[in-house]
């Protein structure tokens, strides 16, 4: 007898369910899960002590926390994106062992072609490896901090773009203006007083409004560099890193922001490393070859820290820090510039040594010398 067909299509949709829940359900023998964060929605894939796949799923943003919730407490991998902080937080907050990888560490173990669930697959494999390099986990107050460097970071970009359009402006004119803010401020305001050049009307009205952009964003920048430098001044450990010389409010609270405590580097060289300050290496043959310096990681702070090692370079008093006997001899044989990128690794490795020994400081006397 044949079942009539809203009998049939109530049978389907109950073992479509079953279906569901089952696919759902945490597999017990899970050693590992792999994420592929989205938006909406989150592939996740499981796989046993062996590597193999045991289970894959899709779930909304709303049930993913429930399904973890209810799985065990094993090593979750996903990639860094926007959105894998906050979830890592809130997985390690309810006893998973999340961590957060590079994406580029995760693409050689993408398989076949590319879909979410074979990325969430990759991700779980990729998490297991002893030898994966992992990203920190940071804390609500780092993200915060970094938010402002960002943020900082964009408008002093944007005031320097006003700066250089309205230098072009004045050039068509025949005015130029001097290299640096100072000079830019003197001398627009000299040109735009001068009745007599040849400036027109529309556009002496155009670089005023200008100068009002550019004051509004000034304003911004002042506002955010103040709220930094108070952030610096109630931390304990920044106020510690302000003793290192080179290393201003700036620096040291863009450091920790991105680097937390500074222990997930085994040694100070790490540390250095991750920030792109040791040599590129191309060797092969058993003949070595050391290229410029990595330019790998964090390109904000190790554009700080190149800042600050500059001025460390040109005004620090060499006879009574540690560091000058060391700088002067470095500056007799290189040239400037490799000297200055040299002493920016140096304090890097100083910034270690603070930040992983509770109560250090830098002492200028001793323990950094050649």
């Amino acid at each position: 007898m044949v079942r009539p067909a809203p009998q049939r299509m109530l049978l389907w949709h109950r073992q479509s369910t079953r279906r569901e829940r089952m696919r759902t359900k945490p597999v017990p023998e899970t050693f590992a899960y792999g994420i592929d964060i989205g938006k909406k929605v989150f592939h996740v894939v499981a796989v046993n002590r062996e590597g193999a796949v045991i289970q894959q799923a899709r779930f909304a943003r709303e049930t993913l926390q429930a399904f973890f919730d209810v799985a065990p407490r094993v090593l979750i991998g996903m990639e860094a994106c926007p959105g894998s902080q906050w979830l890592a937080r809130r997985l390690r907050a309810i006893g998973h062992d999340a961590r957060i990888i590079p994406a580029r560490f995760v693409k050689p173990y993408v398989k076949s072609n590319k879909t979410d669930t074979v990325d969430a697959a990759a991700i779980a494999e990729a998490v297991t490896r002893p030898t994966m390099r992992f990203v920190d986990v940071r804390t609500p107050e780092q993200v915060d901090l970094q938010a402002l460097h960002r943020i900082r970071d964009r408008l002093v970009g944007q005031r320097t773009a006003l700066m250089n359009q309205a230098r072009a402006f004045c050039i068509e004119y025949g005015l130029a203006m001097r290299v640096g803010a100072g000079g830019f401020h003197a001398d627009i305001r000299r040109h735009l007083a001068n009745i007599d050049n040849d400036l027109t009307a529309t556009m002496r009205g155009l670089l005023n409004d200008i100068l009002d952009d550019l004051a509004h964003v000034e304003g911004r920048v002042k506002a955010l560099s103040s709220k930094i430098e108070a952030i610096a001044r109630d931390d304990e450990t920044i106020s510690r890193l302000l003793t290192i010389p080179g290393i201003g409010p700036l620096g040291a609270t863009a450091l920790v922001a991105a680097a937390g405590d500074g222990r997930q580097f085994r040694k100070a060289r790490d540390m250095a490393a991750w920030l792109g300050l040791v040599p590129a290496e191309y060797s092969t043959g058993g003949k070595q070859t050391l290229l410029g310096i990595s330019k790998r990681g964090n390109r904000y702070v190790r554009r700080l820290i190149i800042h600050g090692a500059r001025s460390c370079f040109l005004h620090l008093n060499r006879e009574s820090h540690a560091l000058g006997r060391w700088l002067s001899a470095l500056e007799a044989r290189t040239h400037r510039n490799k000297a200055v990128v040299a002493l920016a690794n140096k304090l890097t490795r100083i910034v270690w040594a603070v930040l992983t020994q509770p109560g250090a400081v830098y002492l200028r006397s001793k323990g950094a010398a050649a």
